[in-house]
């Protein structure tokens, strides 16, 4: 029984073993298939017919056409190592038959020489596949580590289209929120100017009665020396019938004095209702040289009436410090008038809260004073303090107090906006800072300083 059979099964099915494994193809799987089973038909009808002599040339042409196939076929590339093991052997064995045929008494005299050449054929063989099996487990890890690779790549092909698919979700998710939070900001503005001019409203409230109180004042002056005037001239009229020209020229500067008196508080009161304009208008947002001191004390006057046109009882000691060196400064008029306004609303509402404790030899004070401070590097600044004796702030609301909507007053009597302006009015509007120093149930002290 010749072993080229055997070899035959074994390279076909190899070769189809190694097509599937790298490079599968279908039509080329199917003649395989088939020449494997005509392997098999063609060693059966051997054992049945004994047609050796036939066969064994059959079986010489095909291996050498399968070792042909493999070197010719690049689908084949992978298994020609096994074909470098087998192929001495199948020429050796195709040489020794030939060699037979053609002349049996050659044949013998190297049939030793024949049986050397197999067993190193065969030493060769083996050697080449225990060779060959190491590299094609090389090959089918490697081939495994590609796959693997291949399908990590589809994978995060495949999750990425995922994660792009998510992030345009997202992103259209988040542009809609965006456009929301727009029309929501948009909505804020117009509710925050609302609230604004609601917390301007108010505080022009607070201004109104002090200012009807002060403005009555001038007015009375007015009425009065326009009154004396009046009599004065009947007077004058009088002495000038009778002839006396030095009781004509006393009567005439006398009128002249009361003239410029009506007329200095004719102004005054102009004065009193440019200011209330002045505070209820929309800023212009530009600076003007301002009178700290004054705009300060007319402050300062105008919410006490006010306070005091509401409440009777209510009386307080006002003091002020004003540094009388302090030059016009450049400040928005309307807005720090607002500012200092409400710190004085505010200290005038702290002094009633404590005078209703009914303290023993308690005086409601609040002082306010202005001074030029010279730091040595950043320049002149200047300095408003407002400081009153009343029940101060707790320290556990103390930096909360700038926060908007923040109030320690009661439901209704406070939006909450006061504080919170006016800081932005002094840190954003003019650069400056606003500071607050308190001990609670003592006093509280705001600290203005504005840039010069």
């Amino acid at each position: 029984m010749s072993f080229e059979p055997f070899l035959a099964f074994f390279l076909i099915r190899y070769l189809r073993k190694s097509l599937k494994t790298f490079s599968p193809d279908p039509q080329w799987n199917r003649i395989l298939t088939i020449s494997m089973y005509c392997v098999v038909a063609l060693f059966i009808l051997d054992i049945i017919f004994h047609i050796e002599p036939v066969t064994i040339w059959i079986w010489h042409i095909s291996l050498l056409f399968i070792a042909w196939l493999t070197f010719n076929q690049p689908k084949f590339s992978n298994t020609r190592n096994v074909i470098y093991a087998v192929l001495p052997l199948v020429i050796l064995s195709t040489g020794t038959d030939l060699v037979k045929a053609i002349r049996i008494s050659l044949y013998n005299n190297l049939h030793t020489y024949f049986g050397f050449g197999f067993a190193v054929a065969i030493t060769w063989m083996f050697a080449m596949l225990i060779r060959s099996n190491k590299q094609q487990k090389a090959l089918e890890k490697e081939r495994k580590k590609t796959q693997e690779k291949e399908e990590r790549n589809k994978f995060i092909a495949a999750q990425k289209d995922q994660l792009e698919i998510l992030v345009a979700a997202r992103t259209a998710e988040l542009t809609k929120q965006k456009e929301e939070l727009q029309h929501a900001i948009a909505d804020l503005k117009a509710t925050q100017t609302q609230l604004i001019q609601s917390e301007k409203m108010a505080s022009l409230g607070e201004l109104t009665a002090g200012i009807a109180h002060e403005i009555q004042n001038p007015l009375n002056f007015v009425n009065n020396f326009s009154e004396v005037n009046t009599e004065l001239i009947e007077e004058l009229k009088t002495e000038i019938k009778a002839g006396n020209i030095e009781e004509v020229i006393l009567i005439a500067n006398d009128i002249k004095d009361n003239e410029q008196k009506i007329n200095h508080h004719g102004k005054r009161a102009d004065a009193i209702v440019k200011g209330m304009l002045q505070h209820s208008r929309t800023t212009t947002g530009q600076k003007e040289p301002t009178d700290i001191n004054a705009l300060v004390d007319e402050y300062l006057r105008l919410s006490y009436h006010g306070l005091r046109a509401k409440d009777k009882s209510f009386n307080a000691i006002m003091l002020t410090y004003f540094d009388e060196t302090l030059e016009k400064i450049n400040v928005i008029p309307q807005d720090l008038g607002r500012v200092v306004l409400n710190l004085f609303t505010n200290a005038f509402y702290s002094l009633k809260e404590k005078q209703l404790l009914d303290l023993e030899n308690y005086r409601p004070t609040v002082s306010v004073s202005t001074k030029v401070l010279k730091p040595a590097i950043k320049g002149m600044i200047v300095e408003i303090r407002i400081r009153d004796n009343g029940v101060g702030i707790p320290k556990e609301v103390l930096d909360k107090i700038f926060q908007p909507f923040f109030t320690t007053k009661p439901t209704g009597q406070g939006t909450g906006l006061g504080l919170s302006l006016s800081f932005d009015i002094i840190t954003k509007g003019h650069g400056g800072k606003m500071e607050v120093e308190t001990k609670e149930g003592e006093y509280a002290e705001f600290i203005i300083q504005l840039p010069k």
